[in-house]
């Protein structure tokens, strides 16, 4: 055979490659409102940029015909390319082949990107999209999954990695998304769960479908499994797209700064009047992070899940931040379970990838009661302390109302290594409100006197005085500055330039014993 013969056979076999699982399964892909794997790619990467490798592995199974059965590429598309110019690497489970599920060489494929990531220092993005386990592979593939993992494992904290579940990811599948960054889900067309409607129909009783179980609205807003829900593969892609572009290549870089075209001093009147005169009376804390953030631009992250707390990735002066905040809108901004978990995590994941911490907080306090001790809120809560404690990168704060006892520590103060704390002047930092506090200090005192009401409406303004004002806060330093709301943007870029060269480095050990 001649080189031009040798040649025509190459783009033969690429073209079959392409095709995956052939014509009528992709044609059964598109009908179910979802992309081939390829188009995915094509969608995610920068025109031109994909590097595929491995398009011709097969897989090497012959137990129950499976030697009658063999594709080109083997159920999965991996390569590199780019996004924004910027290096990522990328698999993606092809659902036209054998139901994307995973065999033994599917896995070496994901692992091979996983290690050449790692080796260069770029990013992981999985897309998922697989019918699970190839089981008539047995034991190869479900070591194929603890191949995956392991690399997850020690990818978490070097190199950032977001997963897409664009169609089915059940069973041991789910454990690689679970140990990423970021998972978005698409709704109507993928689920995530460990045991199926027939498994739990049979063994609990409960008559549940697919979507009740595992679909993209309870992952978002009841179990905190996904970071992200959208309507379609577009919106999905263009999301990942978005997130990528507030994260560094790895872990020894930092976000890619942007031109800022926000101007660095302005003010906003809106701030010096959203706090409303009655302290039980809510506001939205996205009207003030929209005032203070570049262009208003904000990715909210787990925007459905827990609340009454909010988190996301934003730029000042163009600079990646993340952001967190107390939204008093839900629950008056209380800190529960949920919303320590929700938080702390996000918070160490820009701990371990140079990202500055933005802090706005307005907290009561923890959410009382037996659902949230039985539940372990002291854990839970803790790692929120935690997360913020060991916390390296540059830390401002800004108390905007309400701080009272253990949640103003939580929420990144002067002690958790904060670097600049600032505060409003209807800031109030104490142990506790008014209303409790007077009753615990001035009981006696009140239930003597001639007029209790009286009294310990005196003992409130008394106790305000002295405790509910930014001032006392900052006569010990723990408030390094009160500052005019309206001027919050500028404050905070100042300071976030101040500590751009900041280098702290934390107790050399094999790793932590975070309160899991």
């Amino acid at each position: 055979m001649g080189q031009l013969e040798k040649v025509k056979e190459l783009m033969e076999l690429r073209a079959k490659a392409r095709l995956g699982g052939g014509e009528k399964r992709i044609e059964a892909q598109h009908a179910k409102g979802k992309y081939t794997a390829r188009e995915r790619i094509a969608l995610l990467l920068d025109e031109g940029s994909f590097e595929e490798f491995d398009m011709f592995v097969e897989h090497r199974s012959t137990n129950f015909g499976m030697d009658k059965q063999k594709f080109l590429g083997d159920g999965v598309v991996t390569g590199c390319g780019t996004i924004e110019g910027r290096l990522v690497y990328i698999f993606a489970q092809d659902f036209t082949v054998i139901g994307g599920s995973l065999s033994e060489t599917m896995a070496l494929k994901i692992c091979k990107v996983m290690d050449m990531a790692m080796k260069v220092g770029a990013p992981v993005i999985g897309i998922n999209d697989s019918g699970g386990a190839r089981i008539q592979e047995g034991v190869n593939a479900l070591a194929g999954y603890a191949e995956i993992f392991q690399r997850n494992i020690l990818a978490s904290g070097v190199i950032p990695q977001i997963s897409g579940i664009f169609g089915p990811c059940a069973g041991g599948a789910v454990y690689s998304p679970a140990l990423t960054d970021f998972t978005l889900m698409t709704e109507g067309t993928s689920y995530m769960f460990l045991t199926g409607p027939k498994v739990v129909k049979t063994v609990t009783g409960e008559d549940v479908t697919q979507e009740e179980l595992g679909g993209a609205s309870v992952h978002t807003t009841k179990s905190g499994v996904a970071h992200f829900s959208v309507s379609n593969e577009d919106d999905g892609i263009s999301l990942i797209r978005q997130l990528y572009s507030f994260l560094p290549q790895n872990n020894m870089e930092e976000a890619p700064r942007r031109e800022c075209t926000d101007p660095i001093a302005r003010m906003d009147d809106l701030l010096n009047d959203i706090i409303p005169d009655n302290p039980n009376k809510p506001y939205d804390m996205f009207d003030v992070i929209g005032a203070v953030i570049d262009n208003g631009e904000f990715l909210e992250v787990h925007g459905n899940y827990a609340k009454n707390i909010i988190i996301g990735f934003a730029r000042m002066n163009g600079q990646s931040v993340g952001v967190v905040a107390n939204q008093p809108k839900y629950l008056a901004g209380v800190l529960d379970i949920n919303a320590s978990r929700k938080a702390a995590r996000f918070v160490r994941f820009c701990d371990a990838f140079n990202i500055p911490l933005v802090t706005l907080v307005d907290v009561p306090g923890f959410l009382p009661g037996t659902g949230q001790e039985y539940g372990g809120v002291i854990t839970h809560g803790a790692k929120l302390l935690y997360a913020y404690g060991e916390a390296t990168v540059p830390k401002v704060t800004v108390t905007l109302r309400k701080s009272y006892g253990g949640s103003h520590i939580v929420m990144s103060c002067k002690q958790l290594r904060g670097d600049i704390n600032y505060a409003w002047p209807t800031a109030e930092i104490a142990v506790m409100g008014a209303d409790g506090a007077a009753e615990v200090l001035y009981a006696k005192e009140i239930k003597e006197s001639a007029n209790p009401a009286e009294a310990l409406a005196a003992k409130k303004e008394e106790y305000n005085k002295l405790f509910c004002n930014p001032f006392n806060a900052a006569r010990y330093g723990y408030i390094d500055d009160v500052i005019e709301p309206r001027n919050t943007r500028f404050r905070v870029i100042r300071a976030l330039e101040q500590l751009r060269t900041k280098k702290q480095v934390n107790p050399s050990k094999k790793h932590d014993n975070l309160p899991l």
